[in-house]
């Protein structure tokens, strides 16, 4: 889904002070929710041309593409905005095993036991200290 050359509706980026909105990603066949991360306008409008999820790092202050690094890219399926138009979800073509930087299929891979703890469910599927050196 590339969708370059003309304009299209985009989320209302003026809603927070640092001009980012919520940008979910979910498989598009299994519905499983892989992450989630952030956009300005400027991921947003890659994302829009290029097909693939691209996002702004909070950390690191600039544009990241994902799989950019370690091969696990999201070509984008379709793409949803809430009623508010601060949050968008993303339906992706996960190419690649995992979402999750940490290695794992999707970022929401620990749950909370009922002793209050955290447990890793899932298996990792590559070592991020071998993926991102």
């Amino acid at each position: 889904m590339m969708m370059s050359g003309k304009d299209f509706a985009e989320p209302d980026f003026s809603k927070s002070a640092d001009g980012l909105v919520a940008a979910i990603a979910q498989d598009w066949q299994t519905g499983e929710v892989l992450m989630l991360a952030w956009m300005n306008r400027q991921s947003w409008r890659r994302t829009l041309e290029t097909g693939h999820a691209t996002y702004w790092s909070r950390s690191r202050r600039t544009l990241w593409t994902k799989g950019e690094s370690s091969g696990n890219v999201q070509k984008i399926r379709e793409i949803y905005l809430d009623c508010d138009l601060d949050a968008v979800l993303m339906k992706v073509e996960q190419v690649g095993d995992a979402a999750c930087h940490q290695g794992y299929r999707s970022c929401f891979y620990r749950r909370l036991a009922e002793d209050g703890s955290l447990e890793a469910v899932g298996e990792r599927i590559f070592d991020p200290g071998t993926v991102y050196k």
